[in-house]
């Protein structure tokens, strides 16, 4: 199994720990970067930021939202970066979340599945390099070419549901985040009975020596998904289907959170030795574990993380 690095960009971290997260998975041989967009940094001036600030990683930007970024906007982004570092840029794009798309943009999610789709399609050609000429029921891009030399980035699709499994099928690989490797596998048998060739990406947290800061850190970031369709179903078949239901309670937050035992994080994480976890998420097809190191007062960055993985 391969392993790369994706950046966490926590809330609750200074955000330009991205960048020394970046120049030590650099320093230590990992061959991608995963550079996605949350609350802090625009995804490509970050990319840049890195690709200029290293010296040989390749950058994976995204996922990005497929309704905030039209596919214009993404192709001359990846080529942008692309241009300025000398780098492989390479896209993943989803749908992302309520909060991200509804509240923060003030977009709408309806027909999210066919927006995906449509996003892929239009995204190939244009960043080949071809001129676009595309109009679909919810995404359209007509007359546009790269003025730049054309990127022509790998085409990642983010997937949990049906629908952009059967979509991430006709991309160049798909990305699965916050997932038990049962569900991992479940996915991939999805995926590989439509497309047996496409590469299978888990996004994972990791911490190599857990303080309680670290499984904090991932617990707050697991509360969210636990009342989720799908979600919530996949905890409960991992054995935490009491705190499922009462997620779907609507507790308080901070009463939600000292209900998740370090047992439910640990189903999704990769906390101290990670030979057990990482032998489960290959058995359940799992190309390659993008790690998402958890950075703390004690591992800033997750460097000391990233270094233990390399290790061994």
């Amino acid at each position: 199994m391969n392993l790369s690095v994706s950046l966490g960009l926590w809330q609750d971290r200074p955000a330009e720990e991205a960048l020394l997260t970046a120049r030590a998975a650099d320093e230590l041989g990992y061959p991608t970067l995963w550079v996605g967009e949350m609350a802090t940094y625009d995804a490509f001036a970050l990319a840049t930021a890195i690709g200029l600030a290293t010296a040989r990683i390749g950058l994976t930007v995204g996922p990005l939202a497929v309704a905030v970024r039209d596919p214009m906007m993404i192709a001359m982004g990846a080529a942008s970066v692309a241009s300025l570092t000398g780098r492989q840029v390479d896209v993943a794009v989803g749908t992302s979340s309520p909060t991200v798309v509804e509240s923060w943009h003030g977009r709408s999610r309806a027909r999210s599945a066919t927006a995906l789709r449509e996003t892929v399609q239009v995204l190939r050609p244009l960043l080949d390099g071809d001129r676009s000429g595309f109009t679909g029921a919810c995404v359209s891009s007509t007359g546009y070419r790269l003025r730049l030399p054309a990127p022509r980035s790998r085409l990642a699709v983010a997937a949990f549901g049906p629908s952009a499994v059967r979509t991430a099928a006709s991309a160049d690989r798909m990305v699965l985040n916050l997932v038990t490797p049962a569900s991992a596998a479940r996915l991939t048998a999805r995926l590989r009975a439509v497309n047996p060739d496409v590469p299978v990406t888990a996004w994972v947290t990791a911490a190599a020596d857990p303080d309680r800061e670290a499984v904090d850190r991932v617990r707050r970031a697991v509360v969210g998904y636990l009342p989720a369709p799908g979600y919530g179903e996949m905890f409960a078949e991992a054995g935490f289907g009491d705190v499922v239901a009462f997620a779907r309670t609507r507790p308080h937050p901070r009463d939600l959170l000292a209900a998740v035992p370090d047992e439910l994080v640990a189903s999704v994480s990769l906390l101290g030795d990670p030979r057990a976890q990482l032998a489960a998420y290959a058995a359940a097809g799992v190309d390659e574990v993008a790690v998402v190191p958890v950075g703390t007062d004690r591992d800033p960055g997750g460097a000391a993380t990233l270094a233990s993985l390399a290790a061994r």
